[in-house]
């Protein structure tokens, strides 16, 4: 057995020592293979965008001779994909291609591209339109879209300036067209004619223009036209932190019912932060938590970032603590923790840790926008140390209280708990002649209207997702009528029966001598 186990180790010593490393395998350098395919890939690039730019224009003039804006609505919504590929070479391809009639547009906008590299050999040129179609005129929702094509690209590339003039040049073609097809482009250019001038900081020169825009839409019920234009100018007054006149813009205008779910998610937002300065927080946080659910759920991060940062701030001014889920979201745990450190100190009533929150991140709330509503949260703060202090000592004098909420004097906190005893937060009474807060025994909450409440809050919630659900149930056009007869199979069946009449007058003539 001694020496069947000796030759089994010195097997597995063998087994374990290192093989000798041979001659590695060399790489084959194929530098000219390696150029080739790495011209040919923005080639191949640059051509699948073009193919893809001419199905848009198909699906556009197909629309338009259908009258069918759902084709429109499918070019619009490979817009952010189809900018992210958009380059010189593409556009200068593009506007040569369509605008074969017009050459007074074609030069205005090759204007603003550089002139392309030569074509390589092989390489077959971009014509997309040929023989008769060459020589007709582009239809101005063509037209539009591809020089909202180059409007994208040229905000994309951080060229305001000449990006102002392309879209003032667009939307005054635009605003001289009356088409109802043109309408869903007309929203898009909107909403990028904005975000050039507000990167020019001048987003309140086309405050006006909006308004005339806005009338202009609501007279020919251009339903995405009102919702993009109504949030484009919610937007211009809350950038300027002009609340009134956005509340009275809100209070004065009816959003549309048949806006995209995009446009109503903005539009919820915008709302509950006008709702949530003007200390309506109940509203603001409904508001904010249906534009949550309208948003988009993969996508859209930012937006959901931003609204989350306010619900949160809303949540704690009503006195309640946001979930801990939310703050461990992947997409939202780094851009809330300031927030959940914000938390934390309201919910533990520490006003020491709420002020040193305050001072770390004052800028980052500033730039949020939220920066005001958590200054009002130092009440909630003081409130909460209140409570705790209430359900922590039966009695407890106000120089103790001063002291653990970091006050002033014992006569803020005299002033502070006499206020949380009218508000409801705690049930207490004050003995001011020998300065103690005595605590009162704790009643049962089933014998308030607490659960009521809490139920009915639940109930209101799943009856307005039920209502939002329908309302988003999409049915395809002229479904009522698909098992109705048409105007010619109305017209045999009418003269069958003629025929089949005639026929039986016929019988009854032959019947009688």
């Amino acid at each position: 057995m001694k020496e069947t186990a000796a030759k089994r180790r010195d097997r597995d010593s063998k087994a374990k020592e290192p093989k000798e490393p041979g001659p590695e395998p060399q790489d084959v350098e194929m530098p000219e293979e390696e150029a080739a395919n790495a011209a040919k890939q923005p080639k191949e690039l640059d051509s699948v965008t073009l193919e893809d730019i001419k199905e848009h224009v198909k699906q556009i003039e197909k629309a338009v001779s259908g009258k069918e804006p759902r084709f429109v609505l499918r070019a619009l919504r490979a817009l952010p994909s189809t900018s992210r590929r958009l380059n010189t070479n593409v556009l200068h391809k593009a506007v040569t291609g369509f605008f074969t009639n017009n050459s007074t547009t074609r030069d205005f906008l090759l204007g603003f591209l550089e002139e392309p590299m030569e074509m390589a050999e092989g390489e077959v040129q971009f014509r997309p339109r040929t023989g008769k179609a060459a020589s007709s005129p582009l239809l101005p929702e063509v037209e539009a879209y591809l020089q909202l094509l180059l409007v994208v690209h040229l905000t994309n590339n951080k060229r305001y300036a000449e990006a102002r003039k392309v879209s003032d040049d667009l939307l005054q073609k635009i605003g001289s067209k009356n088409r109802r097809a043109l309408d869903l482009v007309a929203a898009k250019c909107y909403y990028y004619h904005a975000r050039v001038y507000e990167f020019l900081q001048q987003f309140d020169t086309i405050r006006s223009f909006l308004h005339t825009r806005l009338r202009t839409a609501t007279l020919r019920h251009d339903a995405d036209g009102q919702a993009v234009l109504l949030n484009l100018l919610l937007r211009n007054y809350l950038h300027f932190n002009l609340y009134d006149q956005a509340e009275k813009l809100v209070s004065k205008s009816v959003f549309p019912e048949l806006a995209n779910n995009n446009e109503w998610a903005r539009y919820l937002y915008y709302t509950g932060r006008i709702k949530a300065i003007q200390l309506e927080y109940s509203e603001a946080r409904r508001t904010l938590t249906n534009a949550l659910r309208k948003a988009p759920q993969h996508t859209a991060v930012g937006f959901k970032q931003t609204v989350h940062k306010l619900l949160i701030v809303v949540e704690l001014l009503l006195g309640e603590i946001p979930d801990r889920l939310q703050f461990r979201q992947p997409s939202l745990k780094r851009s809330l923790m300031p927030y959940f450190l914000l938390t934390q100190a309201v919910r533990t009533g520490n006003l020491a840790k709420f002020n040193q929150v305050l001072e770390q991140f004052g800028e980052k709330f500033q730039t949020d926008g939220t920066y005001t509503l958590i200054i009002r949260l130092r009440h909630n703060v003081i409130k909460t140390g209140v409570r705790m202090i209430s359900l922590s000592y039966s009695r407890i004098s106000l120089a103790d209280i001063a002291q653990k909420l970091q006050l002033d004097s014992p006569e803020d906190a005299e002033f502070i708990v006499a206020k949380a005893i009218r508000d409801g937060v705690i049930e207490a009474s004050i003995n001011h002649e020998k300065g103690f807060v005595q605590s009162k025994e704790t009643m049962d909450i089933y014998g308030t209207r607490e659960p009521q409440l809490a139920f009915h809050q639940r109930i209101s919630f799943c009856l307005d997702i039920h209502n939002m659900s329908v309302k988003a149930m999409r049915f395809p056009p002229k479904a009522y009528n698909k098992d109705l007869e048409s105007a010619e199979e109305r017209r045999e069946r009418e003269q069958q029966d003629l025929e089949f009449a005639k026929e039986m007058a016929e019988d009854d003539d032959d019947s009688f001598p």
